[in-house]
């Protein structure tokens, strides 16, 4: 890939992103970045989170009920998924770096990564 052409409204989304520790799903993101640039399509938006999820600047978080969420937070950290809601939070914890060296015993291939999703009720929905 040659060098990425700067785009104000890529920026734009990336910005909104490091503030957020909810992890907005792509409509959020569009309303937001709308009131700055009010001509901006929602194909526009899910072209650029595709763009810099693929260039590594942002993590794309699929969750199995609900719409894909977004997370400009790429340093190692779980995710705790509420199945009522469909809110993803950031689960600080211990590292689980332990797991790695389990899977790549029985691993049919190099593992270079993993990612950890726990599922469950938040407070909110508790109640």
């Amino acid at each position: 890939m040659g060098a990425l052409k700067y785009s104000r409204q890529r920026e734009s989304i990336k910005e909104f992103l490091q503030g957020r520790e909810d992890h907005p799903t792509a409509d959020m993101i569009y309303e937001s970045v709308r009131r700055i640039y009010p001509n901006i399509s929602l194909g526009t938006v899910y072209r650029n989170l595709s763009l810099l999820v693929s260039i590594g600047e942002i993590a794309k978080i699929s969750t199995p009920e609900g719409a894909d969420r977004f997370d400009a937070r790429l340093s190692p950290h779980n995710h705790f998924i509420c199945r009522r809601c469909h809110r993803v939070m950031d689960l600080e914890m211990e590292n689980l770096d332990h797991i790695m060296e389990k899977a790549r015993a029985g691993a049919p291939g190099a593992i270079d990564g993993y990612t950890v999703h726990f599922f469950g009720l938040c407070r909110e929905c508790t109640k």
